[in-house]
């Protein structure tokens, strides 16, 4: 199933609202929480609080945002064998993993990367993505 591209009215619908649980759930300003910086690397942020993220965006939007969405979402159709290998995001899943976090500055992609590695890649953006397609997905079809 291909996800329609989120639009930049539908980010900044969300923004605030997931900037302002970010801030909570990482101990920092909100104005820290730019659209555009690294969550691990800019803020700070580890594994365990990106659960604590999903979890409080869960509650905030009354969502359900399920383990692993964000990798799933980005490898979209393309089967996981051909996405990754031993680890290592694929030539194909690379291209994928581009066009899904779009937001993200090519520069940000290091090849070989590995699989656990793409969580570096997040940012405040890829969170309000992974909101409004949750919320797209809660409501019930037309």
């Amino acid at each position: 199933m291909t996800q329609t591209e989120v639009t930049k009215e539908e980010i900044m619908a969300v923004y605030p609202k997931v900037a302002e649980t970010m801030a909570d759930a990482l101990g920092c300003d909100v104005e820290d929480v730019k659209l555009d910086v690294s969550l691990i690397e800019g803020l700070d942020a580890e594994s365990i609080d990106f659960l604590d993220m999903v979890f409080r965006l869960e509650r905030t939007f009354k969502i359900k945002i399920p383990r692993g969405k964000i990798v799933e979402n980005a490898r979209g159709d393309l089967p996981e064998a051909e996405f990754e290998q031993k680890g290592i995001v694929t030539e194909k899943g690379m291209a994928q993993l581009r066009s899904y976090l779009s937001e993200i500055p090519a520069e940000r992609f290091k090849t070989p990367m590995k699989v656990a590695d793409i969580p570096r890649l997040f940012t405040p953006e890829t969170f309000c993505k992974l909101v409004v397609h949750a919320q797209r997905e809660a409501q019930p079809a037309a």
